[in-house]
């Protein structure tokens, strides 16, 4: 059979994604924090959109004319003797003050402007703050260069990582040099930097707190396994001692820190700005999608104006001009169409979640994005991308959209109810518990079912992990 080639027509219908289309649907997952970014980004791109914010729009500084500045704001060529007399006064004050002369600006606090938080412009790090120490110290020049690359080689909890093999190879001098460079180093600031293990940081600690405590250093030394559990009598027993002292021992040891490194990497509080508003107005909710911050969009009436007039003689700079509109045009539809789809969406969720807007967390209900899918006429994939890094000021609180999804628990009478009110009620027992006497997961199972809620042991265990809840044996607290 030979072969041969054909030609041939075929009809098919395809779906293709337009770039206009991707646009709006990268849009619609943005947070409002990245919206903002890409309209800014796109504004600077793109001539022809405009911010209507912007403090320069409607005015016009050409026909500007000195001549016209009131009295009150013309600089006196002559000082009177009183007037110096005051500028001497001010300025003894500007130097006492440290910089303030008492006169502010309009509508600014003097004490949030000269707050010392506002100055600082960088934290110091461990790394800072252990050279800093390192460069006070009486160290030879060759110890200098073994405590740089010790603290080189600190990490963000102050252990070190390095062995001591490679730093004697690195420096070329011997180990016993190198050993007294690391045992000066983790006697810095803070106390226990520098060790290789919690047991190493732990003893270091112990020794300058504590003094000279053999029990302390005993239990540190060989039983940390048994102090992690709290097997406090196995302890006493092994060591001969009274469950008394061994208590009191534990109590010194609990007032050492782990990581001395912690207090140089706690990152600044983030603070979380609202997508959307929702509170209360006589007997309905309202929603207020939050626009503070975001560029209002418009196409620049030069340009448009051009554009209708004809004044662009050059084919492709009227093609170009075209083009951009366009984009601008869709830009601004797609944003006025994420936000429609928002409103809908937190809209949909108050209905199905009323009961929790109205009383507290624990009346969330179980919901699916199917629900909201089909209560609004959308996709599913289209209410995962709305509720994708969104946020909502609610008078319970606020909470990220995902929240007030979830999966629904059985319940031994009555309608099902939704996982997080479980979690929630997980955690109300174990604060109110006993701290000497913790429930343990089947406790916790058995006091669920008389709260009418039907879950099993592993499921108490997989929320209390969620919640990072200890279990009972690490919860126990015998003082």
């Amino acid at each position: 059979m030979a072969l041969e080639l054909k030609q041939s027509v075929k009809l098919a219908q395809q779906t293709i994604m337009t770039p206009q289309l991707q646009q709006s649907i990268k849009l619609l997952q943005l947070s409002r924090l990245e919206l903002t970014d890409v309209v800014r980004k796109e504004i600077l791109e793109n001539p022809v959109l405009e911010d209507v914010h912007n403090p320069s729009d409607g005015e016009d500084f050409s026909s500007f004319d000195s001549t016209k500045v009131p009295e009150s704001d013309k600089t006196n060529e002559v000082m009177s003797g009183a007037d110096a007399e005051n500028l001497g006064a001010r300025w003894e004050e500007y130097i006492r003050g440290g910089g303030n002369t008492g006169a502010s600006r309009p509508g600014s606090d003097d004490e949030e402007r000269f707050s010392l938080e506002n100055r600082l412009v960088k934290k110091e790090s461990l790394h800072d703050h252990l050279m800093w120490q390192l460069r006070l110290s009486n160290f030879t020049e060759t110890e200098m260069y073994i405590g740089g690359l010790f603290i080189g080689n600190i990490d963000g909890g102050g252990y070190l990582r390095v062995n001591l093999v490679d730093i004697t190879e690195m420096s070329g001098v011997d180990e016993a040099m190198v050993e007294g460079v690391l045992r000066c180093i983790q006697e810095f600031d803070p106390i226990g930097v520098g060790a290789r293990d919690l047991k190493e940081c732990l003893l270091i600690q112990a020794k300058h707190f504590s003094g000279n405590n053999p029990l302390v250093e005993a239990i540190l030394a060989n039983h940390l396994p048994d102090l992690e559990n709290k097997r406090f009598s196995a302890i006493a027993k092994e060591l001969d001692v009274s469950l008394e002292c061994v208590v009191e021992a534990v109590k010194l040891i609990s007032e050492l820190e782990p990581k001395p490194g912690r207090y140089f990497n706690e990152d600044d509080p983030e603070y979380i700005i609202p997508d959307i508003y929702v509170y209360k107005e006589e007997d309905e909710f309202r929603i207020i999608l939050n626009e503070d911050g975001m560029p209002k969009l418009r196409i620049s009436p030069f340009y448009r104006n051009a554009l209708s007039k004809g004044n662009f003689t050059s084919p492709t700079t009227k093609e170009y001009v075209q083009e951009k509109i366009r984009s601008a045009m869709w830009l601004i539809k797609s944003i006025h169409q994420r936000q429609r789809t928002i409103y809908k969406v937190m809209s949909s969720i108050v209905t199905f979640q009323n009961d929790f807007f109205e009383d507290s967390l624990s009346s969330l209900k179980p919901l699916a994005l199917k629900d909201i899918a089909e209560d609004i006429g959308m996709h599913e994939s289209t209410i995962s991308r709305v509720t994708t890094n969104k946020y909502v000021h609610t008078s319970q609180g606020i909470f990220e959209l995902k929240y007030f999804f979830n999966s629904s628990i059985g319940c031994l009478m009555g309608e099902n109810i939704a996982s997080q009110t479980v979690k929630d009620k997980i955690k109300q027992i174990v604060l109110t518990e006993n701290p000497k006497k913790p429930y343990s997961d089947q406790k916790i199972v058995e006091l669920l079912w008389g709260l009418n809620i039907n879950i099993a042991r592993r499921t108490v265990t997989k929320y209390r992990e969620m919640l990072n809840i200890l279990p009972s044996s690490k919860r126990k607290k015998v003082f």
